[in-house]
């Protein structure tokens, strides 16, 4: 393949531009902040797990108050019914059963209070138990709003970076030869580099010196000629420093 030595030359141009969106592209994926959300999770999943099971003991414990509650008034209604049927009865058959019924409903009662009050004091040391678990939400809350803020911020600027390199990359693209960039980007794929220099005998692609052998066969290559390097398999683009 022929190409001008100014064309290949501007191959380095758009290696250096693909390798730079290969290391945006790598940043964008691995951020900081999204690695440290991420090890947030099992956190995040513990801390809800104990939210709902407060949640669910507080509801309970609500409910069983309810139910207290609602004994308590049926018990007070029972006892101010009795004593006005005790009130408004000439027999003493009935007062004596009535006396014994609120007796025993007296006692009924206190042991209900009693019960509620038990009930009330566990309600409220549930409710102060769901209330730390909140504040400790709130404040991780707090902490993953910074980190995704951050982390959007920072996704942002690459981003920004990397679409305004692709539009470099696309104009220098645009202006080279269809079979050179073909080439080009079929070396790419298959090797990971499409171009390098050479420089002092050393290919950029392998980072290795080239044998006389090779470096003879580059020398009688034209200018115009396309190589490819030996080692990296990458388009090699000779230059005045290529020490040939």
């Amino acid at each position: 393949m022929k190409a001008s030595p100014a064309d290949q030359n501007e191959l380095l141009r758009l290696q250096a531009a693909d390798t730079r969106l290969a290391q945006l592209a790598h940043a964008a994926s691995s951020l900081p902040q999204a690695k440290e959300l991420a090890a947030l999770q099992p956190e995040v999943e513990a801390l809800r797990a104990r939210w709902i099971a407060a949640t669910g003991e507080l509801e309970d414990a609500r409910a069983e108050l309810g139910r207290v509650e609602s004994d308590v008034k049926l018990v007070e209604a029972r006892v101010a019914r009795d004593n006005e049927r005790v009130q408004h009865t000439a027999s003493v058959k009935d007062v004596q059963a009535l006396e014994a019924e609120l007796a025993s409903l007296a006692k009924r009662q206190s042991d209900l209070e009693e019960i509620e009050l038990t009930v009330m004091q566990r309600v409220e040391d549930l409710e102060k138990a769901l209330a730390a678990v909140d504040a400790e939400r709130a404040e991780q809350d707090e902490r993953i709003a910074a980190l995704e803020a951050a982390r959007d911020e920072e996704a942002g600027k690459l981003n920004a970076q990397r679409e305004a390199l692709a539009t470099d990359r696309a104009t220098i693209a645009g202006a080279l030869p269809a079979d050179l960039i073909e080439l080009y980007e079929r070396q790419r794929a298959r090797y990971g580099l499409g171009a390098a220099a050479l420089v002092r005998g050393v290919s950029m692609g392998s980072n290795v010196k080239l044998t006389e052998s090779d470096l003879s066969e580059i020398r009688r290559a034209a200018a115009d000629d396309v190589v490819l390097c030996p080692d990296s398999g990458a388009i090699l683009v000779r230059g005045e420093d290529s020490g040939l």
